[in-house]
Parts: structure tokens; C-alpha cells; sequence
């Protein structure tokens, strides 16, 4: 699964990697702990170009009655999305990528919970898979939402839990984010662990178990 994550690099960075344009005034701020229910940065393709905008993390399906119920989908199992009625229309149409450079993972040490943390030896940031929705409000205004996709977890990740966020190779990125491709087959083999050999994974401190920490000390070794 994915709970939390990081997004520490330049916002120029960003736009660069992805070739993207900012279509947000929200104001870039780099985040060490990324938690559910808060606004992330996403980016999605209009049919001409890539724009970089945010969206509440945690899905919020069209028919939903309460928008609370995106507190129970941050995350979309891969192998499932094409049967669940949350997720098989936005899997269809509404893609989009997720930027990070690293997120957290916690292992169960006795009656305890060590947070690790994992990120790509390279230090690059890259995009986790994502699907977002709209959702209309009582009082007429639009929740944008999203949700991360997960897969079974690679060798070196299962030994602290058994999914992980998918990581999108660079090359796969433009098909997931291709609206005119509606071939689920095509688009399901994109959602495969990410190799083990190109990620790090080391202890943290517990600080980052509150969602209120948000400083850069939290990605250091324990």
C-alpha cells in the first residue's frame, strides 16, 4: 500500500521531468510527509499537453453521498480495477500520474511499527500510477480527487509488506496518460512491481508517524 509519501525536489524539476505545464495557483512547497485527505500535486493530459494541477488524495466516487468515503481510497489495487465500480470508469478515462521522490512503509517489530523509508538509488523523482474523479457537492462545487494504484510488493519490499505503490517506468508514462487508450489489457501490464535492484529502503524515525511532521529530517537514517 501507500500511505505516505514524499515530494522534495524543485518545482522546476518537476515540470522538466514530466514536460508538463502548471495549470494551479496553489503555491509550490516541497513535503516530507505526504498523508491522505490532503491536496497533492498530479498531472494529467488534456489531448495536446500534460498539466500539472492538484487533487484531494483519496478517490471520491461520482455516486458517492459523502465525500469522507475518499478516506477509504487512497489506494487501487491494480488487479482489480477494471471490476470495481470505484475505480473501472476512471481506469477507463481518467488517468494520471503522481509525482513523488519517495514514500514510507512500516514493518511490524513485536508490538511495534518501524517506518522505513524507500526511494530510487538515482534520487529521481518519478510518478506513481493514479486515477482521479470528480465529485459534485450537495452545494455545487467539485471535488477533484485521486488515488494511488498498488501491486504485489517486489523481494526486497514484501519483507515489510506484502503492495506497494506502482512506480511507472519513464517510457509508460505518456501511454498511461493517453486518454484515446482504452485497451485495459495494454494498460494492466504497466502496473508491475518496480525492479528491488534500483530502490533503497532504510529506517526512519517515528516522527513521521504523525501527519503534523513535515521537515526535512524525517527522510534521514535512523
Amino acid at each position: 500500500m501507500c500511505g505516505r509519501y514524499t515530494l522534495t525536489v524543485d518545482e522546476e524539476l518537476i515540470l522538466v521531468r514530466f514536460q508538463s505545464v502548471k495549470v494551479t495557483e496553489e503555491v509550490y512547497v516541497k513535503r516530507y510527509n505526504i498523508a491522505p485527505g490532503q491536496q497533492v500535486f498530479a498531472i494529467v493530459n488534456d489531448g495536446e499537453k500534460n498539466r500539472l494541477g492538484t487533487l484531494r488524495w483519496g478517490l471520491i466516487p461520482p455516486w458517492a453521498k459523502d465525500p469522507k468515503l475518499g478516506y477509504k481510497m487512497i489506494n487501487a489495487r491494480g488487479e482489480t480495477l477494471a471490476e470495481k465500480p470505484a475505480f473501472r470508469r476512471a481506469f477507463r478515462r481518467q488517468r494520471c500520474l503522481i509525482p513523488a521522490d519517495g514514500f514510507y512503509e512500516w514493518k511490524q517489530m513485536g508490538k511495534e511499527k518501524q517506518p522505513y523509508y524507500i526511494r530510487l538509488k538515482s534520487g529521481e523523482p518519478f510518478a506513481f500510477a493514479g486515477l482521479w474523479e470528480r465529485w459534485p457537492s450537495p452545494d455545487g462545487t467539485v471535488i477533484h480527487s485521486c488515488t494511488i494504484i498498488t501491486t504485489k510488493a517486489n523481494e526486497q519490499l514484501a519483507e515489510l509488506h506484502p503492495r506497494m505503490p506502482v512506480i511507472l517506468k519513464k517510457e509508460d508514462e505518456a501511454l498511461w496518460l493517453n486518454r484515446k487508450c482504452e485497451d485495459l489489457a495494454l494498460l494492466q501490464e504497466l502496473l508491475r512491481p518496480y525492479p528491488g535492484e534500483e530502490m533503497e529502503i532504510y529506517p526512519v524515525s517515528a516522527e513521521v508517524n504523525s501527519a503534523k511532521n513535515d521537515y526535512p529530517s524525517l527522510i534521514n537514517k535512523k
